[in-house]
């Protein structure tokens, strides 16, 4: 076990829906990663459940092959495999057929002491039913947990549906909403940077930041995800949740500890004291497009109507904002946020764009003087770059030019790092929920967002198109632009 690791008490943990790609990619990948990492204690037992009629043994194979895919450390432990694989089992659940959840009860019930973990990784149209299984069959007891994916709704009184669904068979702090984006390396780093340094935090206000720029930028398009995602667009599945999450920790103020609820209610505050974008105010805030044929990497691919065959969609494979934070910390602080699909380059990062220095004292012969920035990368490279102005080596005079310092988390820590769904799973069973969401966070983000789409449908305009391997439509440049600033491309990445 490395020094980092932190044991975890015995556990069940029991996926529904434990047959479907996100338990095959991630969910069982990551646990594994955590079992070679020494962390799951010899008698943790977790249980895939699913609607088909399969033995322990068939469902073992699915997660063999499952992890021969999607488990970097597959190759380098041979030996390892195995030995996870007997502590997997299988469980047939149907959220129709009580005596399916009576069985996993009896199963469950020989240990009645343990953590158990319920992972709905399900459509959340069925969420009612697994949790009224769950509360029948007993299950809800004091030592459980329930973990839900995104999305929580589709707006805010479908999210308020789906957490008094919650609310009837388990607690709030029993009750654990996952949003991946936060369990990463960066995220964390970002608080450790503010609060455990005497150097940023001090800066981080109106007075020194000149604006904070936010993009999540994919290369993928939607794949066989579009049945769901012609139903939510950029606009739900990324910033109501990715992207205003990450706002919240640039802006939160300094909670009184980095326990959950004191995080979680400066995140609160950070979302109330959100810009409202309603009306004519909405469209001239925000960008929408939809991607089409183009070059992607070296790749050509289609449209969006083309790759899912709806000719006629409006729904949004790309969306620009700008938003401020209005308190006294970031008064007239511009927050700029952009995601979409089919984009230049794959990258998430967080830029801290600092103001220019009032007065250059080099002249014109010294260069034009950047801007500071701090760039927090959360992927494909997750680390951080603070950006300065040093003096060019040589004889000739002062002549100045941007360089970084880099802190590149594989470089300066060497091995491999958990990734955000080992990290947790793990604090899902120790109970901590630091970087889970609680229902009233989840419901003021459907607050905010919700006038934005309405708008967009009351204005009747299409999304604007792009051609797919750009940066989006040309509008979402001028969004910028026309307050004098331009999106940060960082050209390392190739």
């Amino acid at each position: 076990m490395s020094a980092q690791t932190k044991p975890v008490e015995n556990f069940d943990l029991v996926i529904v829906g434990g047959t479907g790609d996100l338990a095959r990619r991630k969910l069982l990948p990551a646990l594994f990663h955590r079992y070679c990492d020494g962390q799951l204690p010899a008698g943790a037992r977790i249980i895939g459940g699913g609607r088909d009629e399969l033995t322990d043994d068939d469902y073992r194979a699915q997660i063999r092959d499952a992890l021969s895919r999607h488990a970097a450390e597959h190759s380098a432990a041979a030996g390892t495999v195995e030995a996870f694989l007997a502590q997997v089992f299988y469980r047939r659940l149907d959220a129709q057929v009580r005596s399916t959840w009576e069985a996993l009860a009896q199963m469950l019930g020989d240990r009645p002491d343990s953590i158990r973990v319920f992972y709905l990784a399900i459509q959340p149209s069925l969420f009612s039913a697994a949790c009224e299984q769950l509360r029948a069959a007993g299950l809800n007891g004091a030592r459980s947990r329930l973990v839900v994916e995104k999305p929580i709704g589709h707006d805010l009184p479908s999210a308020r549906a789906i957490n008094e669904v919650l609310a009837a068979t388990f607690t709030e702090q029993q009750t654990f909403r996952i949003d991946h984006y936060l369990g990463k390396e960066t995220v964390q780093n970002l608080i450790a940077l503010r609060f455990g340094n005497a150097l940023f935090e001090p800066l981080w206000n109106a007075a020194h930041v000149d604006h904070v720029q936010i993009t999540v930028a994919e290369q993928a398009g939607v794949g066989d995800r579009h049945g769901y995602y012609d139903a939510a667009g950029a606009m739900r599945d990324m910033v109501q949740n990715h992207l205003l999450q990450l706002l919240c920790f640039v802006a939160m103020e300094p909670p009184h500890s980095i326990a959950a609820d004191p995080v979680r209610d400066e995140k609160l505050k950070v979302l109330r004291s959100l810009q409202p974008l309603t009306g004519e105010g909405a469209l001239a805030a925000t960008v929408r497009g939809q991607y089409r044929p183009g070059i992607c990497g070296t790749e050509a691919v289609p449209g969006y109507s083309e790759e899912t065959g709806l000719n006629a969609s409006l729904t949004e494979t790309f969306v620009a904002l700008r938003t401020e934070v209005n308190n006294w910390r970031w008064a007239g602080v511009p927050f700029y946020l952009r995601t979409g699909k089919r984009l230049a380059q794959r990258v998430s990062e967080i830029v801290i764009a600092f103001r220019r220095v009032p007065h250059s004292l080099f002249g014109g012969a010294g260069g034009e003087l950047a801007p500071n920035k701090l760039i927090i990368r959360l992927q494909p490279d997750e680390g951080v770059k603070l950006s300065l102005m040093v003096k060019q080596p040589g004889p000739g005079g002062l002549r100045l030019r941007e360089s970084s310092l880099d802190m590149t988390f594989a470089e300066t820590f060497g091995g491999r790092h958990p990734e955000a769904y080992e990290r947790l799973l793990m604090d899902a069973v120790r109970g901590n929920q630091t970087l889970f969401m609680r229902r009233d966070e989840v419901e003021i983000a459907w607050a905010w967002v919700d006038p934005i789409i309405a708008a967009w449908r009351e204005s009747g305009t299409a999304p604007r198109p792009y051609a797919a391997g750009s940066w989006g439509p040309s509008a979402a440049i001028a969004l910028v632009e026309r307050d004098g600033r331009t999106w940060h491309e960082d050209t390392d990445l190739g």
